[in-house]
């Protein structure tokens, strides 16, 4: 069937079509503006743009002479501040993350300020969080309700910026370990902080729980992140980068920390009661398994048949509740995405700009479902800015996507393909996760988001291959 497939007249015909317009595409007068005619990127519109930028900075840098004055300053250790601020990402409030992003930026650009020889990595993923930033700047310019857009908007820039920094300043593939390193040392103390909240009988909102139906649970843990189900995406794209470290360790010593971690944080991610952060968690780590050996794939079945006849009755019903109009917080969703169609229908071209959501949905809701934002990622970005939010959202996600895979296609050493199949697959269950919640609600756990894909683009540039 696959060889039928593969030599049928249609899929031909896709194919040669295809290729026409990719060559159309790279023959084209924007397409050598924006990216050049070569592999050596230095000739593209973005290129110059940016050496230009950089030669300014340089001379006005040396003009004054602060060469000398920042000189051993601790503002020039830029990875110091960039790992400093992927570590603390969950554990700090929102505006010291803020804070701590600008001064790692801020390092960054003295950094091109001090050396007049430096240039910068090439990474497609850079240029579509530059272009994601852009448009979200441009929504917030003409939004609906520009007293609500000011913080969302400065957030999504100032992030999206910092995960491009970030790009700039990794070099190998080992400063790309030591940062997932350190995502998973944030995300065990994110965790067992949740485990010492169930443990200690944590306070729950009601709205968490429809207590008709789940009256047994007495707590969902939320940890540092405010809420349950954002807790459990944000362990979504960190458990599988515990399991690629102990994958990795060279010493057994190694490889019981990775594993003592990724438990801990597994345990967390039940305790959050989240029906689809368990969905998400078991399709991430058998994608994970099965891209790692396809002889996974048969004992994995196995297991998951095992391990869903094993389970507690009443995690079984919360599973078996998934979609369940007699769920309260299902029929809720619903109203809202029913809701937000609705509005999307007015402003689909541009959307009511980052921010403005609250305001303008309740023109549009139904059975008085009141809420904040859209509990679904891609409505709320269509929402926040269109259709224009929306490709540049999936064109950042597509192209670190196609950059992994070329850099695993590259015949990558082993560390480092496990390290990139870890965090495709984080981001997968993460984006699974995101159809029924809106996954940028908390700043932080977008900023974790940016990190993740910015170490994908990272680990695929040509510039880390060899590496370790």
């Amino acid at each position: 069937m696959k060889e039928i497939f593969k030599h049928s007249l249609i899929v031909r015909g896709l194919t040669a079509a295809a290729g026409w317009i990719d060559r159309q595409w790279r023959k084209s007068w924007l397409a050598l503006a924006l990216t050049g005619s070569g592999v050596a990127r230095g000739g593209s519109l973005a290129g110059k743009i940016g050496h230009g930028v950089h030669e300014g900075l340089w001379r006005v840098f040396h003009a004054l002479r602060l060469d000398r004055l920042s000189e051993g300053s601790v503002f020039t250790k830029e990875f110091f501040w960039l790992g400093l601020t992927v570590f603390l990402a969950p554990l700090l409030p929102t505006m010291a993350v803020l804070a701590l992003a600008l001064i790692a930026m801020g390092s960054v650009a003295l950094g091109y300020a001090r050396d007049r020889g430096r240039r910068a990595m090439y990474s497609p993923v850079k240029k579509w969080f530059v272009a994601y930033g852009l448009v979200y700047a441009v929504s917030a310019a003409f939004s609906l309700a520009l007293e609500s857009t000011a913080k969302a908007a400065l957030m999504t820039v100032t992030f999206a910026l910092f995960a491009v920094a970030m790009l700039d300043t990794h070099r190998t593939c080992a400063d790309g370990k030591r940062l997932v390193t350190l995502l998973v040392a944030g995300g065990t103390l994110v965790a067992g902080y949740g485990i010492l909240q169930a443990v200690l009988g944590g306070e729950t909102s009601a709205k968490w729980i429809d207590e008709r139906l789940f009256s047994d649970i007495s707590t969902r843990v939320y940890s540092t992140l405010d809420n349950p189900n954002i807790l459990s995406e944000y362990l979504l794209l960190i458990i599988p980068l515990g399991v690629a470290l102990a994958v990795n360790a060279r010493t057994a010593n190694g490889r019981i920390a990775a594993l003592f971690a990724t438990a801990v944080m597994v345990g967390c991610m039940f305790l959050t009661w989240s029906r689809a952060g368990w969905v998400g968690l078991l399709a991430e780590l058998a994608l994970f398994l099965v891209l790692m050996d396809r002889r996974f794939l048969l004992p994995g079945l196995l297991c998951a048949a095992v391990g869903v006849a094993a389970l507690p009755q009443g995690i079984l019903d919360r599973l078996l509740s998934v979609g369940s109009m007699a769920d309260s917080s299902a029929y809720y969703r619903f109203s809202i995405w029913t809701g937000t169609m609705r509005m999307l229908r007015d402003c689909w071209l541009a959307g009511v700009g980052p921010g403005a959501f609250s305001v303008i949905y309740p023109q549009y809701s139904l059975n008085a479902a009141i809420a904040k934002h859209a509990h679904n990622l891609y409505f709320q970005l269509m929402c926040d800015s269109g259709v224009l939010g929306i490709l540049t959202f999936g064109g950042l996600v597509g192209s670190a996507l196609r950059a992994a895979v070329g850099a695993i296609s590259r015949g990558a050493e082993k560390e480092r393909r496990v390290l990139l199949l870890a965090l495709l697959s984080g981001v997968a269950g993460f984006l699974l996760q995101s159809v029924a919640e809106y996954s940028f609600y908390n700043y932080r756990v977008m900023l974790v988001f940016f990190i993740v894909i910015g170490l994908i683009g990272a680990l695929s540039a040509r510039e880390t291959e060899g590496t370790a």
